[in-house]
């Protein structure tokens, strides 16, 4: 099956963009360096195509407990513009997705998806309709979807695009209505910087894109910068933090699941792992040599395997080969000293917090 194309595509292969297939996408990876990129977006402003991502919107009288029903964050009598970050999870406590909720009304709320799972996350959603009074708008054909991120962001959001958002406090969202049409802008994004997304149709967001390049102020990134930033101040990518069969509880993402809610699926399994344990957490890893930890690779405790990398990286931020890890619980404890597996050899390391670098948000 080809993959499908962002509205974005052919600019990206203007600038010249390595493209490489993600999430049933042709994306862009790179397109000067990940170094580059990376850094563009800690120090001033980078701009993301984030069109890959899924949108479902959710209207009707039950919208806000069909949402608190398959959510695990509690959204209850939340102010309108309210953003939360949750997972979907399957009875047995498996993490189905992980999702943003925008509050955008009363019984209005717009839910983003990654791309990977749209189909299954869509799919799951709708199992799960019967009882409830409400429109179910799978949208994500009709959103493209750009991030504009960095200690900059703002300015350049004002300036070069037009758009007032210095009101936005983090986690907060609100509707413009511009060139004719509705467009989403929320202070969000997946980098641990000040940042916004911009959701509208393809057209808008192709002008925008425009804008963004043409005032120079913006370097257009990568897939590969997304990764690396997110990983540095240990935020979860799904399919490799977040799995069916890793749970929020052992993503130590627990502080998502309102676990004294009433009844949301998975709630039993989530409060059960909560209260007897689980048999592998989520660790931060740093290595004492500069080899580079990768997805898969091995980790031992005295020659035996306790576990196994999920994401790591020569931390650009910071200088030091870091890596979040899957491992038996015995062996979670801070301090703990452990061995990554590379290749033929074996690097100590210790755990340690599963952010590398300090978040800079705008509160």
């Amino acid at each position: 099956m080809e993959n499908k194309r962002t509205c974005l595509y052919d600019k990206h292969v203007a600038l010249g963009a390595l493209i490489s297939p993600f999430g049933g996408f042709d994306m862009p990876i790179q397109y000067t360096s990940i170094i580059d990129e990376h850094n563009a977006v800690r120090e001033h402003c980078g701009v993301f195509d984030v069109s890959h991502m899924g949108e479902v919107r959710i209207k009707g009288r039950d919208a806000e407990r069909y949402v608190n029903h398959i959510f695990t964050n509690d959204i209850t009598g939340a102010p309108d513009g309210k953003i939360f970050y949750g997972m979907m999870c399957y009875e047995n406590g498996g993490t189905v997705d992980d999702m943003l909720v925008y509050r955008m009304g009363e019984n209005d709320f717009f839910l983003v998806i990654n791309a990977a799972n749209i189909e299954k996350d869509v799919a799951w959603m709708q199992a799960h309709l019967d009882g409830y009074d409400l429109t179910f708008d799978h949208c994500s054909d009709y959103y493209g979807q750009i991030a504009v991120q960095g200690p900059e962001a703002e300015a350049v959001m004002e300036e070069v695009l037009g758009i007032a958002c210095s009101e936005l406090t983090f986690y907060t969202v609100k509707t413009i209505e511009t060139d004719g049409e509705t467009v989403i802008v929320s202070r969000t994004g997946y980098t641990g910087e000040d940042g916004f997304e911009v959701y509208g149709s393809h057209d808008f967001i192709r002008r925008q894109w425009d804008l963004l390049i043409e005032s120079g102020r913006c370097k257009p990134c990568g897939l590969g910068c997304r990764d690396t930033l997110r990983f540095e101040v240990g935020l979860p990518l799904y399919g490799d933090e977040l799995s069916e069969d890793i749970s929020p509880v052992m993503a130590g993402l627990s502080m998502f699941c309102k676990l004294d809610k009433p009844e949301f699926i998975g709630r039993e399994a989530l409060l059960r792992q909560k209260t007897e344990g689980v048999d592998r957490r989520l660790v931060g890893i740093e290595l004492q040599d500069r080899a580079i930890p990768r997805h898969g690779y091995a980790v031992l405790s005295d020659g035996v395997n306790v576990g196994e990398v999920t994401t790591g990286y020569n931390s650009i931020s910071t200088g030091k080969s870091v890596c979040m890890a899957l491992v038996d619980s015995a062996h979670a404890k801070l301090g703990t000293p452990l061995e990554i597996q590379i290749r033929k050899k074996t690097f100590p390391g210790t755990v340690v917090k599963k952010r590398f670098y300090d978040k800079h948000y705008k509160k």
